[in-house]
């Protein structure tokens, strides 16, 4: 008698810290099949067919009703468990034109022609074969576990985060129409900033605004050996490429955060000619609306007066372009952050969960937040990668350390994808708890 009354409540009850490690633990080995095959085939952005068409079939199985080609090749799968709310799950799905130079048995040699028509390696040097590893992993615990939560979970493959395009994309094939819309957006992404299995969070600004602008500055060529008679852009570009770091440095505030990089400074075609333009490529990186603008604002001013200090004429001032694909800032909600980092303490202990800097890369995992600010909250938080040994040879010192999009990135696979299933099934289990 006293089995027939224990073992209702013991389905019912939430399974504990242990077993939920050891059930993906035992998941572990085909995980790692998946990961190498994800990690030997890598697909540049919005190429990835082979690797959505492997988590579709995968989600399938498990029950999911599963979308294919939604934002060319991002894939839906919903499961349906009751009343409840709606909780989205992502996992990108694109590599980056790398050269791979891990020495592991599995690593790519994968080919590839980007879309500027270059040949290339393929690589997945910011590790989003882990990150598509993990969501078959909680995927599968999810499914295993319908008992324990009751609502609707959309998990996605999305695919061109490399490019900033993939989350709009999806979003403008009706993601938030054809599917339920979440209330809540969850995703992770590896680190090489932190060791593996160690889980890193921030509430608020977590990733930067990211713009690309490209600066033309014109000039009147002519011989070198008579600059007088020419205007030479090469000085002009260089002077304006010194005035920009005063945006920074003096035009922002010092509690603020900003980055104006010249990334590309192309001019001339020999020793003895002055040019009639020189090409300056930037990105340029902020948190706030305010700055934003006020860095954009400052580098057309600064190109500008540049120009008319050096002379030029009205017809041959710099012509700044801003490039298409902005990334705007990724936002780590409130309550969502402080609930989730509560319930990641509570499942990996206090000293496996900290709190991280906000960084100034981008990721377009905010588009789904800004696609419905009022309505959508959303959390991307780290799962570290860097095997133990490295970290402790190095003593932290991440400078010491392959980043991630370095040919050399190598996460701890086991360790990096068994603690994001974990973090990921924790967060779902949480949010899609039965009252």
């Amino acid at each position: 008698m006293r089995l027939m009354i224990a073992l209702p409540l013991l389905l019912a009850f939430p399974a504990t810290a242990q077993t939920l490690r050891a059930d993906i633990d035992r998941d572990m080995p085909s995980l790692l099949t998946l990961y190498r095959d994800f990690h030997a085939n890598p697909e540049l952005s919005f190429e990835e067919q082979k690797s959505a068409a492997k988590m579709a079939a995968e989600a399938r199985k498990l029950g999911f009703n599963v979308t294919t080609g939604v934002g060319k090749t991002g894939i839906v799968a919903v499961m349906k468990n009751g009343p409840g709310p709606v909780i989205m799950l992502r996992a990108d799905m694109d590599a980056l034109p790398l050269v791979e130079q891990t020495g592991l048995p599995f690593a790519s040699k994968v080919k590839a022609t980007t879309r500027e028509g270059a040949e290339t390696g393929v690589m997945h040097a910011c590790g989003h074969d882990t990150h598509m590893t993990a969501w078959i992993g909680t995927a599968r615990r999810l499914a295993a576990m319908k008992n324990q939560w009751s609502g609707t979970l959309v998990m996605i493959g999305q695919p061109a985060e490399e490019i900033g395009s993939g989350a709009k994309a999806m979003l403008d094939d009706g993601l938030y129409t054809r599917f339920p819309k979440p209330s809540a957006v969850v995703a992770f992404h590896d680190s090489s900033g932190l060791p593996a299995g160690t889980i890193g969070y921030v509430s608020g600004y977590t990733m930067a605004n990211v713009d690309t602008v490209d600066l033309t500055v014109k000039g009147l060529g002519g011989h070198g050996a008579y600059p007088h008679l020419a205007r030479d852009p090469v000085v002009l570009a260089a002077r304006i490429v010194t005035a920009l770091q005063t945006l920074v440095s003096r035009e922002i505030d010092p509690l603020e955060s900003g980055v104006v990089t010249v990334g590309s400074f192309i001019a001339g075609t020999k020793h003895n000619i002055i040019p009639d333009e020189a090409k300056l490529q930037l990105t340029v990186r902020s948190y706030t609306p305010e700055v934003r603008k006020k860095l954009l604002d400052g580098i057309a001013r600064i190109a500008r007066g540049e120009a008319i200090a050096a002379g030029m004429p009205e017809d041959r001032m710099p012509v700044v372009t801003m490039k298409d694909g902005f990334t705007p800032a990724a936002f780590n909600s409130e309550p969502l952050t402080g609930t989730l980092a509560a319930a990641f303490e509570r499942q990996f202990g206090k000293e496996r969960v900290r709190t991280v800097r906000p960084q100034m890369g981008g990721e377009d995992f905010s588009q789904y937040r800004l696609a419905d600010e009022q309505g959508v909250q959303s959390l991307l938080f780290w799962v570290g990668g860097v095997p133990q040994a490295k970290w402790d040879a190095a003593g932290g010192d991440v400078s010491k350390l392959p980043s991630i999009h370095s040919p050399f990135w190598a996460p701890d696979p086991e360790r990096t994808i068994a603690t994001a299933t974990e973090a990921m099934t924790t967060a779902a289990l949480e949010l899609l708890a039965k009252k």
